[in-house]
This record gives structure tokens, C-alpha cells and sequence, in this order.
């Protein structure tokens, strides 16, 4: 196997496991490190040949012994306009690269966010990840969720990540800060789907997928709690969606944090501090998952960003200040 830039030279002989089975089927054996869908792709567009010649049939039916050969050109996958915005990484090899985003930075160019992103910068600090699918992003956080993300950097890397991801192999843990007082850890079982009403938010709600948050105390207050959370899904807006589900929204959400509510007899300094934190306190703290090349298992920690650090000590003051009404 060869991957230039800009074209994929894939030749392999196929073995008696494969006699029978379509084009298409043999492929994916042949070269998981692609997706299915990219490989079938490139039988249509007459990329693949089987013993010298050109088949464009993915259900053509293959014999023992015969040699396949793909030669694939990688197409421009991604428009969007390379800038030059530090990233803060973590990790990079040639595969992946692993970054702890900031808050106030978008992932992927929308609405309101054409450019200055996460995407943007990745265009410009790796040559030719526009040729791999959303700039290799394979997961995103929300524009104000800081910590760890992984990024592809070739298409067969992309194609392991996802697969980790849609098997629930990657491992991705959060640290928060949720209203009210939870006294144990826990699961949060509830299908997320879109709003019925407002368009742009998620809630549970019948016929949603499914999605699965497991939490745990890390430290109570007597108005808050700091949580690790584990998801095992990967839906948008999850823990945000799921905490304000179990009545416990994470401290500073706009979208689901309701009405904001001060503990009673908070100080001013205390006040100030929470009115102060425009965001959702939510941290992808750690990172777990499978090199696409190598195999290895690896994780990665990003600490609490500042912001969330000094809101956990304004809130543990806050306690210290109050102990009759600790839980």
C-alpha cells in the first residue's frame, strides 16, 4: 500500500475466505483501514480493478487467488479557508493529533461562525487534511466546552477513530460543576433527540437516540457539585441535555441551565464571581483510545482550565462561609 498526497495505490491478492463474496466485501477485508463507503465509492468511479481489469460492480462475485488493485485519487474534501490560529496540542504524530480546545472557539465554520475555527486552524497547521473528511474532526465540543479532542490527519486514521467511536471503544471523561447538591453518583439512561420546538436545542424526549451518561461526585458543596462524567454516547449536547434532565444543570449553561438561581446569603465577591462566568462549567478532562497505526492504547489529561479552577474556589469558600446549610 502506497498514499501519496494526493493518490492511493492499494494491491492485494485475495485468499479462499473470499471466494464468493462480492467486490465490495473483499475490499473492506482487504483494507479496513478505509470505510466502506469510500471503498465502494471507488469501485462506481472504476478505481478498482480485479486481475488487470476495471470492475465498477461492488456485488460482482469474486474467485480465489485473484489480485485487486486500487488506484484512487484523494479528493478535496474540506472548502474552507486555512488561518493562523494557535492550537494548543497535546499530542501529534503523523496519524493523529490531539488538541485542548479553549473555550469560545467553534469546532466547525455555521452560522455566525464562517471562520476563526478549530477546522480553519487545522487547515493550516497540517498539510493536506483537507483531503480527509470535515478536516479530520471526528468529535466536537460545544464552542464553550474547553479540553480534548482528536483529529485525524489521513483517511485510514479517521476511519479507525470513527470506528472507535461508533463501537464505544474511545473513552472520553468531563469534569463539571452542576447545580444543587447530589449526594452519589449515577447513570442517566434517556433517548436525546431535537426539540420539538426550539430548533436549536437538544432535549430527551421519546424516539431520540440513545445516549448514556455515567457520573460520579467528585466534591459537594452546599449549592453545587463537582462531577466526573463518562459518556458512553456521544450525542449533542449529552451531559448539558442529561444533568438538566435530572433536575442538576451544569452552573453557567444558557441554553439549559434555566433561570439563574444564587445560593442564599452569597457574598457579593461570590456573586460577582458567578455572573462573571459566561459559560457552561464543562471540561473534557481526559482522553482514552486505540492508535489507529500502532495499536496502543493511549489517554491523554488536560487540567482544569483557569476559569474553572477559580469558580471551584469561589465555591468551595462559599461552603466554608455557609457550613449550616451543607448537605
Amino acid at each position: 500500500m502506497t498514499e501519496s498526497d494526493n493518490t492511493i495505490q492499494l494491491d492485494e491478492t485475495t485468499g479462499p475466505e473470499h471466494f464468493g463474496l462480492r467486490l465490495d466485501q473483499v475490499l473492506a477485508d482487504l483494507f479496513p483501514e478505509y470505510s466502506r463507503s469510500k471503498l465502494k465509492t471507488w469501485i462506481q468511479d472504476g478505481k478498482v480493478a480485479v486481475n488487470g481489469e476495471v470492475i465498477t460492480v461492488p456485488r460482482h462475485k469474486m474467485q480465489m487467488e485473484e489480485r485487486v488493485t486500487v488506484n484512487a485519487e484523494i479528493e478535496i474534501q474540506v472548502t474552507s479557508q486555512p488561518q493562523n490560529i494557535d492550537l494548543d496540542i497535546v499530542y501529534e504524530d503523523e496519524h493523529i493529533l490531539v488538541i485542548n480546545k479553549p473555550a469560545d472557539l467553534v469546532v466547525h465554520p455555521g452560522a455566525g461562525n464562517p471562520n476563526g475555527t478549530v477546522l480553519n486552524a487545522l487547515l493550516n497547521h497540517v498539510p493536506n487534511i483537507d483531503k480527509v473528511p470535515r478536516a479530520g474532526i471526528v468529535h466536537r465540543l460545544d464552542k464553550d466546552t474547553t479540553g480534548l479532542m482528536v483529529v485525524a490527519k489521513t483517511l485510514p486514521a479517521q476511519t479507525h477513530l470513527v470506528d472507535q467511536l461508533q463501537h464505544r471503544v474511545m473513552s472520553r471523561e468531563y469534569e463539571a460543576i452542576a447545580l444543587g447538591t447530589m449526594v452519589a453518583g449515577g447513570v442517566v439512561e434517556a433517548p436525546i433527540g431535537r426539540h420539538a420546538t426550539k430548533r436549536t436545542h437538544m432535549a430527551v424526549r421519546e424516539g431520540g437516540k440513545p445516549a448514556t451518561t455515567h457520573y460520579r461526585v467528585m466534591e459537594k458543596f452546599r449549592a453545587y457539585t463537582h462531577l466526573r462524567l463518562k459518556l458512553e454516547t456521544g450525542r449533542t449536547h449529552q451531559i448539558r441535555v442529561h444533568m438538566a434532565y435530572v433536575k442538576h444543570p451544569l452552573l453557567g449553561d444558557p441554553v439549559y441551565g434555566g433561570r439563574p438561581r444564587l445560593p442564599k446569603g452569597a457574598s457579593e465577591d461570590f456573586i460577582s464571581t458567578l455572573r462573571g462566568f459566561q459559560r457552561q462549567a464543562l471540561h473534557a478532562a481526559q482522553l482514552s483510545l486505540y492508535h489507529p497505526e500502532t495499536e496502543e492504547w493511549m489517554t491523554w489529561q488536560a487540567p482544569l482550565p483557569e476559569d474553572m479552577q477559580n469558580l471551584l474556589e469561589a465555591v468551595r469558600l462559599d461552603t466554608k462561609e455557609n457550613p449550616e446549610d451543607i448537605i
